[in-house]
């Protein structure tokens, strides 16, 4: 059997919250050097319940494919619970543990996914790796913007369009379901941008996610048509630097979006390559060599070329070394990091899979250009193989954050919005909470916090056109789990919108057509997550989760937080700590009910 998490327990009929019988997680609060190098010592303690009678307790640790074992000892006590801790070696790059506590029962295991009673595999177990993200990512919250639909500039007005395009005004309404929705362009630019980086920082935001600022023949710009410069219809090369050094003299990194995985039709590689056979761009793409009209493509888009990653000079060209675009925007512009489009196909084709070989190199780069900077992949499926140190630093968590939290607190699902035949998710808290640990329990914690909590995007629906009046409950979970919150410039003042054209909508700069209220608690949330250093790496244990209410506690050396969200009513638990609310002033006592109203949030600070 697999021992479940207890969530509470019943004393003289009364519901009292408890916590799991027994815990460990990659947080500094468990792992005392969460950045480990080889042949470092790192001591790693769990805590155990004394309602789980446990005599021994020892380290299983794989050492070149080997396991081995090592003893951990009492070193803390309280009424409660005990603190063991035990020490291993790094040998590996990457290291794979978990507990093996022994009792008068029987041996039971601890890893990522719980308890269990029986041998299992390691696919779940914990993991350190020693390839390291950057620091900064940790107090990280993410801020995506879309430049055609952000902000047009007053100071550096954008003269004409490209011929493709259909010029609109900014109160137009978006074309969704047409094919013109791809061709309207509303004029925001880089300029435009760096106008507002005022109100990006009084939101709170520290991280700009730009989508592709490459030349294009559409609006997103996915489909590119040069690597070269930016696009001059969003101010060009003047733009984006410009942009970047505003935004870091005032504290805001910046991230690119790169499509590693195809260009557009109308690139000069794929032209040239198309066009005479002995090029060295005929090698960068798969081309039928019969007909030449004919090539692999991303999804069947014949606009989307896909490229071929064993050509040794497009590698060059794109990812691999110091004359690459992915080095050139970060040495000559200062770019911060980069956002892989559809990373999880690049590299991918029939029998050939190139897919790490890109990932590491594209992070060799960048780390050889400029040390400090983010890799994201985005990856709507499961990451993890890509996510065990030397490949992406992380993902857009749309598998383990997004989709979880879509089948939750989603109200009104479009029945295809991720691709999958048959009817929306429906989840309560328990399949939510163990949908989101089936999928951050195989990677490395640091892969984690690393990884962008979202709950829309430029390519989904707007999260308060699928759950409605549980949108706050939604912006609660994003802000206070591990990973990096992002936030779809507009979230933040109610715009809504059903599928992802119709959420590509223009920022509404007039304040008479905002959420009030919605904006005010992104500031809260957002200064809530800033100020308190245990929602940045703080270690995560659950304590509850049923189908309508979820209580889990957030936790370093120097604070315990305790986060419960509510769909509805619930009955009440009696509380085992005494605690500060930081949200609604509704204090915990000791022995008294803690709320139970709904839909609701509550965030505790615990004094004891």
């Amino acid at each position: 059997m697999q021992y479940e998490r207890e969530g509470s327990v019943v004393y003289n009929k009364k519901l009292f919250l408890q916590g799991p019988l027994a815990h460990h997680d990659g947080s500094p609060l468990y792992v005392d050097n969460a950045r480990p190098c080889i042949d470092d010592i790192v001591n790693l303690s769990i805590r155990i319940s004394h309602m789980f009678p446990v005599k021994q307790v020892f380290i299983r640790v794989v050492v070149d494919g080997e396991p081995h074992y090592t003893q951990a000892h009492i070193v803390h006590d309280n009424p409660e619970e005990s603190w063991w801790t035990g020490s291993i070696k790094i040998w590996n790059t990457l290291t794979s543990y978990r507990f093996l506590l022994v009792t008068e029962h029987g041996n039971i295991w601890l890893n990522g996914l719980g308890l269990y009673s029986y041998d299992i595999p390691d696919s779940h177990d914990f993991r350190l790796s020693t390839f390291h993200v950057p620091e900064w990512v940790q107090n990280a919250v993410i801020y995506q913007i879309f430049p055609d639909r952000f902000a047009c500039s007053t100071v550096h007005p954008i003269e004409g369009q490209p011929d493709w395009a259909i010029p609109v005004t900014w109160d137009t309404p978006v074309a969704a379901h047409t094919p013109d929705a791809v061709r309207q362009m509303y004029g925001g630019s880089l300029w435009g941008i760096a106008e507002h980086l005022d109100y990006i920082k009084n939101l709170g935001a520290n991280v700009i996610y730009l989508t592709p600022f490459f030349p294009a023949e559409s609006n997103h710009r996915y489909d590119a048509a040069t690597f070269d410069h930016v696009d001059p219809f969003l101010g060009g090369d003047e733009a984006l630097h410009y942009l970047i050094d505003c935004a870091h003299h005032i504290g805001i990194r910046i991230i690119g979006d790169l499509t590693l995985n195809h260009s557009g039709a109308t690139h000069d590689w794929f032209v040239t390559g198309q066009h005479d056979p002995n090029s060295q761009e005929a090698g960068f793409y798969y081309f039928d060599q019969d007909d030449r009209a004919s090539y692999a493509t991303f999804d069947g888009v014949k606009t989307l070329p896909k490229f071929d990653h064993r050509s040794h000079e497009l590698q060059r060209r794109l990812y691999a070394g110091a004359q690459s675009v992915v080095a050139r925007y970060i040495q000559d512009f200062g770019l911060d990091g980069w956002r892989i489009d559809v990373a999880q196909s690049a590299g991918i084709y029939r029998d050939i899979n190139l897919n790490e070989n890109v990932a590491e190199q594209t992070r060799s780069t960048m780390e050889t250009a400029d040390t400090d900077t983010l890799l994201i992949a985005e990856h709507q499926f499961d990451a993890s193989q890509t996510l065990q140190g030397p490949g992406w630093h992380g993902t857009m968590s749309y598998a383990a954050f997004t989709k979880p939290t879509w089948a939750w607190l989603g109200r009104h699902h479009p029945s295809s919005e991720w691709g999958a035949p048959g009817v929306p998710a429906h989840y309560g808290g328990e399949a939510m909470v163990k949908s989101m640990q089936a999928f951050t329990t195989l990677v490395p914690w640091q892969s984690c916090l690393a990884s962008m909590n979202l709950l829309d995007s430029h390519d989904t629906s707007r999260f308060r056109s699928i759950a409605g009046t549980f949108q706050a409950l939604g912006i609660a979970l994003q802000m206070t789990l591990p990973g990096i919150p992002s936030i779809f410039s507009g979230d933040e003042v109610g715009l809504e919108g059903r599928g992802l054209e119709e959420g590509r909508q223009p920022f509404p700069w007039n304040p008479d057509h905002w959420d009030h209220s919605v904006y005010e608690l992104y500031r809260l949330l957002i200064t809530l997550r800033h100020n308190h250093k245990a929602l940045q790496d703080g270690g995560l244990r659950w304590y509850r989760h049923d189908d309508d209410t979820i209580i889990f506690e957030r936790a370093d050396k120097t604070e315990t937080l305790i986060i419960e969200i509510s769909r509805k009513h619930h009955a009440p638990l009696i509380s085992t700590v005494n605690a500060e609310s930081l949200t609604d002033g509704d204090d915990l006592k000791k022995g008294s009910p803690m709320p139970s109203s709904g839909p609701a949030f509550h965030i505790w600070q615990v004094h004891d």
